[in-house]
């Protein structure tokens, strides 16, 4: 272990409090180095636990219940349990687990014996931050011996788009809404933006998803892509793909407050609320990056090497801020890397099989290869397919339009990738992950044995598709032991 470093008044000095931010610095401390982590809110978690994945996903779940989305394949589109949903129906739910995650953080850096600081850091150099702490309580200047940038991201604000907070919102502003909007134009149809115009189009919301692709979440399977939005129209949604905003406008008439959103083909919607969703804009400009040197792109991003080093050695950056896949997951994994490869100590992943979780509703998520990609590397796979209505329990939980396809190679029969849609996605695909990263056959999925009834039995059903494709037959898993 590399001992500390007594040069400078911290080991590692680690800028902001969201997942990637609070996985470094425990990580750092659990190698016994003296680390502070410096947050500019008065509350910690960063925008994951206070505006982005917990909450929204917490507003799903709380969207799913009351609704009675899951139920209506039993008792009719009609039902719901409980009629005239609010926004404080919904929020109440979100508020106590926010403060949970809240709590349950800063007990954890407490444990690890993580110095907590609530101040506004910027860089004098390299190795030098300034404190400004909050709420006017002065100034001070900390040295550390390496430092790790986790500010996070904020939503991407363009400056013609008259912002209000009101009618005109960014996914920032979602939870301050007083109550739900009849209507509701989504401009920016990449993850967040799919994810809210489903969540609304459930409780009964007319949605207008505009986007300039030509198809939804471009590096999705394009089967899961298709199902997804043949749910959403299911549910009312409105797609304007291919299509440009040219310009928004404020209405205030006798019909009420509205707003009108032009687009370039000349099509014009007029509607209650708009959620403008383009991207997220990195949170640097508070860090003066320039003081330390640090090149930072026009998105407020920050480039970084294999081992998230920066272009200054002793600075290292993970999470939103350095930009794709953006997943608190992949952050956590992100901030335990940067930590270890700091202070000299081997660590590595499987960026590979990192799994996505996409959580409109049908809920998606993949890991490994899809149809696309196998396709342009020219090798050589086949499909198997199960879908939820083949399968006891997608009928007992009323989902009966899931979907959970393998991609296996057609010579070799190993596993290439796993997507799925559907209730239960994004704990589901952690089965497949494991075989991914084993090397493992589709033949394992043939072979093995599932709780009945479960939707895990989609694998199975999934695998025995495929190989029936290729000729049937599987490629029987060896014994343990010699038999007789």
């Amino acid at each position: 272990m590399v001992p500390s470093n007594h040069a400078y008044d911290y080991d590692l000095l680690v800028i902001g409090s969201g997942p990637a931010g609070q996985r470094a610095a425990i990580q750092a401390a659990k190698l016994q180095k003296r680390v502070v982590l410096v947050e500019k809110k008065s509350v910690l978690g960063g925008v994951s636990v206070n505006t982005g994945t917990i909450p929204s996903k917490t507003l799903r779940e709380a969207v799913l219940d009351l609704s009675g989305y899951r139920s209506k394949e039993f008792y009719g589109l009609s039902y719901s349990v409980k009629q005239r949903i609010t926004m404080q129906d919904l929020l109440q739910r979100v508020d106590t687990v926010i403060r949970h995650e809240i709590d349950v953080t800063r007990a954890q850096l407490l444990r690890n014996r993580v110095e907590v600081v609530s101040a506004t850091a910027s860089f004098v150099d390299p190795h030098t931050i300034r404190l400004e702490y909050v709420e006017g309580g002065g100034q001070r200047l900390l040295t550390a011996d390496k430092v790790i940038v986790a500010v996070g991201t904020e939503a991407t604000r363009d400056p013609h788009i008259p912002f209000d907070g009101h009618r005109v919102l960014t996914s920032d502003d979602i939870l301050v809404l007083n109550e739900l909007p009849r209507t509701l134009t989504v401009i920016g149809a990449g993850v967040i933006g799919c994810e809210y115009a489903s969540m609304f189009a459930a409780l009964g919301v007319r949605v207008t998803l505009v986007d300039k692709r030509p198809r939804l979440l471009p590096f999705v399977d394009c089967e899961i892509i298709d199902t997804l939005a043949y749910h959403l129209r299911e549910n009312r949604v409105t797609l304007r793909l291919g299509e440009n905003v040219h310009g928004i406008e404020l209405l205030e008439d006798e019909s009420g407050e509205r707003v009108r959103i032009v687009l370039d083909s000349g099509k014009q919607i007029v509607t209650e609320k708009a959620l403008y969703s383009i991207g997220r804009t990195g949170n640097t400009n508070r860090i003066h990056p320039e003081a330390s040197g640090l090149n930072v792109d026009d998105r407020g991003r920050i480039t970084v090497d294999d081992d998230y080093r920066t272009n200054v050695p002793n600075i290292y950056a993970v999470g939103d801020v350095i930009g794709f896949p953006s997943l608190s997951s992949t952050s956590m994994e992100q901030g335990r890397l940067a930590a270890c490869h700091a202070f000299g100590i081997q660590a590595s992943s499987v960026p590979d099989l990192f799994p996505y979780g996409i959580y409109t509703i049908p809920e998606i998520s993949m890991v490994g290869k899809n149809e696309e990609e196998l396709t342009q590397a020219g090798i050589p796979y086949e499909v198997g397919k199960a879908r939820y209505r083949e399968i006891a329990r997608g009928q007992i939980v009323g989902d009966t339009t899931g979907l959970l396809k393998l991609l296996f190679h057609f010579e070799t029969r190993q596993l290439l990738g796993v997507h799925i849609i559907g209730e239960g996605a994004s704990e589901l695909i952690h089965i497949g992950q494991a075989v991914l990263a084993y090397g493992g056959k589709v033949d394992y999925f043939v072979n093995t044995v599932f709780n009945y009834p479960t939707l895990a039995e989609c694998y199975k059903t999934a695998a025995f598709d495929g190989v029936n494709r290729i000729g049937g037959g599987s490629d029987p898993i060896a014994p343990s032991k010699p038999t007789d």
